[in-house]
């Protein structure tokens, strides 16, 4: 354990900070997974609905800091392919 207040301050905050990075990033798999499963539904206006949700996600997370810019970015792509595909069948 760290003896140094500041040390101690600074322990405090990581564990504060990860635990709330922990409940954005699950949050994200979340959303992820509901879109990937309204996409397998067929339902377009929901399908719609929830890419733009999980997008604005990624986006904020990225703002946040909790996750890179190119994962991001890598898989808002992922999801606007699956729905392009989805879209041409």
């Amino acid at each position: 354990m760290a003896n140094i207040k500041s040390a101690q301050k600074n322990i405090r905050k990581t564990a504060r900070r990860t635990e709330a990075n922990k409940a954005i990033r699950s949050r994200l798999k979340t959303l992820s997974k509901n879109a990937t499963a309204a996409l397998k539904s067929g339902d377009a206006a929901k399908t719609s609905a929830a890419v733009s949700v999980t997008a604005s996600a990624f986006d904020k997370a990225v703002k946040s800091g909790v996750i890179h810019k190119n994962k991001a970015s890598r898989l808002k792509s992922k999801l606007a392919k699956a729905v392009t595909k989805t879209v041409k069948k």
